[in-house]
């Protein structure tokens, strides 16, 4: 006979049980939300479609891209950078829309010397404009273990997100004169290159081949997003109608503080004329 106690861990194993069946069948896979694009053979999708690697050597790097296109939503990826001496390798995680006036919103990880912290570049564009980067030391480190790298993207605003943490936010100021995007669909893109050229400390530290090949290591993707052609989209009460709260807009100012390292809106050399209108404004 079973005892209340007995019981009641057979019913918490269960739940345990069903919430990872749960999560299991929430969770993303990468044969049916990616394709390999470019590489000949150096991507890979393994563990059933659950880890997804680039691999870049000196004759190639590799990419993917979603199948499916979004206008808003909440992505996430988890990622697992190359480990080591990266120096020279970039690897790029983004959305983006397709020709001369593109949106796009940019993670961008510039590898480093063993030892030194990777640059996590970050960037808006509007009606193929650019120019908004901003760019963090990371404060762990991004190879030893997976990180979800997150965009939120609804018509009030863009937030870069680490581990949940918010870094960024880039609000619809277009009141104001400012573009935003919010009306080309963008697909997810991802890439791992070399850019010696410019990549770590401006071009002058190159890719040591010796440590070729290299690899990232991608899992746990997740889409809550306006799918384009689709009948899915969030609404109220989600990530649609989404506002920082003070707790979060604190822990953003943490990071800006402790961790930025560039920001195009304090960059007064490069904008002699006067900074961006929205640099003003934030």
């Amino acid at each position: 006979m079973m005892t209340n106690s007995t019981m009641a861990n057979a019913l918490l194993l269960t739940i345990l049980a069903c919430s990872l069946l749960a999560a299991t069948a929430a969770a993303g896979n990468f044969y049916n939300d990616f394709d390999v694009t470019w590489g000949d053979g150096r991507a890979k999708i393994l563990n059933n479609g659950q880890l997804l690697t680039l691999s870049l050597d000196k004759a190639s790097g590799s990419g993917f891209q979603s199948k499916r296109e979004y206008l808003f939503g909440k992505i996430d990826m988890q990622l697992k950078l190359v480990p080591g001496n990266s120096a020279g390798t970039v690897t790029a995680y983004y959305l983006s829309s397709q020709g001369p006036t593109h949106d796009e919103i940019d993670f961008e990880f510039l590898g480093n010397l063993s030892g030194d912290p990777y640059t996590l570049h970050t960037n808006v564009f509007t009606q193929g404009k650019g120019n908004r980067e901003m760019q963090f030391k990371l404060w762990f480190d991004p190879t030893s273990d997976f990180h979800t790298y997150s965009v939120l993207w609804n018509p009030q605003q863009i937030i870069f997100m680490v581990d949940g943490t918010p870094i960024r936010v880039f609000r619809n100021l277009e009141t104001r004169g400012v573009g935003f995007p919010k009306s080309q669909a963008m697909r997810i893109y991802s890439s791992l290159w070399n850019a010696d050229d410019w990549a770590t400390r401006g071009g002058l530290i190159k890719t040591d081949w010796k440590n070729a090949p290299f690899t990232a290591s991608y899992r746990g993707f997740n889409e809550d997003a306006c799918v384009v052609g689709g009948s899915r989209c969030g609404g109220a009460g989600t990530w649609m109608d989404y506002e920082m709260d003070v707790t979060s807009q604190k822990r953003m100012s943490s990071v800006q503080s402790n961790y930025m390292i560039y920001n195009y809106c304090a960059d007064h050399k490069r904008f002699p004329q006067g900074l961006p209108t929205e640099c003003s404004i934030n």
